[in-house]
């Protein structure tokens, strides 16, 4: 039974070799596949620009025609009617037409930049890149060619190894046999011994052989690893840049001299422009009309004055109002008075009408003026006023008294410390199966140690754990830690607990409190409300519900679902979205009367507690409004714990390497892994490194797996590895917390000749 198992694990094992020889054979000619498309496309868009640069030549050129055409023939007209060259409207036409002919002769020159200059080389290099494609392929091709021969050796050495294995082991078992035999046949001896005999030189020529074919085919899978490496690590990235040679460096030849010439005629352009514009400027109407009278003076002089010519000798020269004619004048004297009167009258008022229309839209400006600068003053002090009571509001925040000034961290974040000493958490009120406010205000804690230390715990390790608040924890650990904070301790502030462990704790908490965390009686009216389509009304109702709780309620409300919004927005990584994440929560925050159907109202609470997650920024009070302490995405470990954590790593490294050294005769393995690290830590900060956080992103894959890239977004450990061993237990493994946005590259080897941990700083600003 045991041989037939051992046989068909080899059969596995050589259709393994064969599988992943024919996935590398697979790869390798989709590679030159890829080659030949990047060509393609390298040709094609060389092939687009030339195409494009000829038409926008053919298009400037016609351009420029039609500009030269334009000008001419409006210049002909102007040479025809000779204008008067003092006249401000004839130099802006001649400016005009002058700009016209010069951008005509811009265009004209970018036509055969374009034409002819740019397009040659474009030619040479679509030549040029398509004889190095062909010659980097065929390199490609050789390298490929020898890599899959040393695949090859490497099957035929495993098989050979597996064979003449299989021959060992059989004549040992022959062997054992023999041995047994002689013990139960003693009369025989002599012809038992020969046996014997002959079947150990046998065993230790099979053995011999089977040692040297093991070690042709370890020579030969160093051989091939290696070969892999250096194919795709450096090999590729060496094809690529040759294929290339020249290609880039052209292209931006051709386009920065494309560029000179479009920013010459771009300047020239401005500097034609900047021409008409004086000459616009200079438009002066009563320059023109001065010049006018001086070029047509004859035309436009004033004539003499018509004298007065009496008839034969008369000597009278003025109007006299003798005795007859007195009364005529008279009566045409008051006409003419009277329709003097009229005209000046209508006029005038024409002219006051005018008059007055300008000035009610003075005073409708001014009106608009003084009424806007007495919104904006009684606005202005209001808004002085609110100023200082904000500030005044945050200079003395919700704290209660009790809470120690030592016991706030004087680091950039603000955050109150999570280490809080027993003696401090005395009282008679109970943490777990109590009532919520009654502990607040006998604890003098805003937020209940339980709460903050499994949210900032879960916000420094959790947030990509895949299952968050889903997967049950380890009950054990669950009691444990819930009868560790039951006594006032922080247990999670001394050492690592299983994520799961730490969410079902938290669950724990509110699930077993007394009195919910939303109260029984507000239950219906904030179901009612999360029925709203509108999500801003349904918003502002709820916030008028969840104002009216005490304040220290709020602040714990505040402080949760602004955490839970935070993991919602890793669902892509732990897939928890908004509403897993309120099927989890919903029955431990909200519970019906006893008279309510649990299975009807389950999904209307799921549903609320969704609207709470989402719009928690739009329900829950802000800071000014409700003072304490508020969730930060990006929290860090206290000051005082970096030296233990960091103590308690080296401990815990050392004895990882021991386990490996107790590894080395049966298993070796190599494996490199990556971690991005997450925090707000400056530069050659202190940090505590989280060991077990990189080994759980280890597993065993096919030696030839490519290396696999993960975006800064995604902010999570992945790296390629390799591995022919296992791992040892990952359970007691240190803590760590990378500082400082920056990549880490960790490499740990283990094989016969011991083991070493290695560390190298990626980061570009790293010194």
């Amino acid at each position: 039974m045991s041989s037939h198992v051992k046989l068909r694990k080899e059969k596995v094992g050589i259709v393994d070799y064969d599988t992943q020889i024919k996935e590398v054979r697979c790869q390798l000619v989709d590679q030159l596949k890829v080659l030949d498309v990047q060509l393609e496309q390298k040709s094609q868009q060389l092939q687009d620009l030339s195409d494009y640069l000829r038409r926008r030549g053919e298009i400037e050129s016609e351009y420029s025609r039609s500009l030269e055409k334009l000008a001419e023939k409006f210049t002909s007209r102007i040479k025809k009617k000779e204008p008067s060259s003092h006249s401000s409207v004839a130099q802006v036409w001649l400016a005009l037409l002058s700009q016209t002919r010069q951008d005509s002769r811009d265009h004209n020159g970018l036509s055969e930049n374009c034409s002819s200059v740019l397009i040659q080389p474009l030619t040479h290099c679509l030549e040029y890149t398509q004889r190095l494609a062909k010659k980097s392929k065929d390199i490609c091709t050789l390298l490929q060619d020898g890599l899959l021969k040393v695949t090859t050796e490497l099957q035929t050495a495993w098989r050979t190894y597996y064979q003449y294995h299989s021959d060992f082991v059989c004549a040992e078992g022959k062997l054992r046999e023999a041995e047994k035999q002689e013990e139960k046949q003693k009369q025989s001896a002599k012809k038992l011994e020969r046996l014997i005999e002959k079947r150990q030189g046998k065993v230790k020529e099979i053995h011999l052989k089977c040692s040297k074919a093991r070690n042709d085919y370890l020579l030969n899978l160093a051989a091939v690893n290696s070969s892999m490496n250096k194919y795709y690590l450096q090999d590729i990235s060496a094809l690529i840049d040759c294929a290339d040679v020249g290609y880039h460096l052209s292209l931006s030849r051709v386009m920065q001299a494309y560029l000179s010439r479009r920013w010459r005629v771009q300047k020239s352009l401005s500097s034609g422009l900047q021409q008409l514009q004086d000459a616009v400027s200079g438009l002066d109407q009563s320059r023109d009309r001065d010049a006018l009278l001086q070029d047509h003076y004859s035309t436009f002089s004033m004539p003499l004055r018509f004298p007065y010519q009496p008839h034969d000798g008369d000597q009278v020269c003025v109007c006299v109002a003798e005795s007859e004619m007195r009364c005529e004048l008279d009566t045409r004297f008051r006409q003419i008075q009277t329709r003097l009167k009229a005209v000046t009258q209508e006029t005038e008022e024409v002219k006051h009408k005018t008059a007055l229309t300008m000035i009610r839209r003075v005073f409708q400006k001014v009106r608009e003026y003084l009424v806007g600068s007495s919104l904006v003053s009684k606005l202005q002090a209001k808004h002085d006023l609110l100023k200082v009571a904000v500030e005044k509001g945050i200079g003395s925040a919700f704290l209660p008294e009790q809470v120690m000034l030592s016991n706030v961290l004087p680091g950039k974040f603000g955050r109150v410390r999570r280490n809080q000493s027993a003696g401090n958490l005395i009282h008679n009120h109970k943490l777990f199966n109590g009532d919520m406010l009654s502990f607040i205000q006998a604890s003098g804690q805003q937020i209940p140690i339980v709460v903050e230390s499994c949210i900032c715990f879960i916000n420094l390790n959790g947030l990509h754990h895949e299952g968050i608040f889903r997967v049950p924890g380890s009950q054990t650990e669950v009691n444990a830690l819930r009868d560790a904070f039951e006594r006032g301790e922080d247990p999670l502030a001394e050492r690592s607990y299983d994520l799961d462990s730490v969410a079902g704790v938290l669950k724990l908490y509110f699930r077993s409190l007394e009195n919910p965390l939303f109260p029984i009686d507000s239950t219906s009216q904030l179901l009612e409300h999360a029925q709203i389509s509108s999500e801003a009304e349904r918003a502002a109702q709820l916030k008028t519900v969840i104002c009216s709780y005490p304040e220290p309620v709020i602040v714990v409300m505040r402080y949760l679902f602004a955490f839970l919004h935070h993991v919602s927005q890793y669902s892509d990584e732990n897939m928890m979205q908004p509403y897993n994440l309120a099927v989890c929560f919903g029955p431990s925050l909200l519970r019906g009367d006893q008279d309510d159907d649990v299975v009807t109202l389950q999904p209307q609470i799921n549903a609320l507690v969704k609207s709470l997650i989402v719009q928690h920024e739009s329900i829950f009070p802000s800071q000014g409004q409700v003072g304490g302490p508020v969730y930060e995405k990006c929290m860090t470990l206290e000051q005082d714990d970096w030296y233990d954590r960091a103590k308690l790593f080296l401990t815990e490294t050392l004895v990882i390497l021991r386990k490996l050294e107790a590894y080395h005769s049966k298993d070796g393995g190599i494996f490199f892994f990556a971690y991005l690290g997450r925090s707000f830590l400056s530069n050659c900060d202190h940090v505590s490194i989280r060991f077990s956080c990189l080994l759980q992103i280890w597993r065993p894959e096919p030696p030839l797996q490519p290396p696999h890239r993960v975006n800064d977004r995604e902010r999570t450990a992945a790296a390629p590895w390799s591995t022919a061993g296992r791992l040892w237990d990952q359970q007691a493994a240190p803590s760590l917390q990378l500082g400082r946005r920056s990549r880490f590259q960790w490499g740990l080897s283990a094989g016969q000749g011991g083991c070493t941990l290695q560390d190298t700083c990626t980061d570009s600003e790293c010194g």
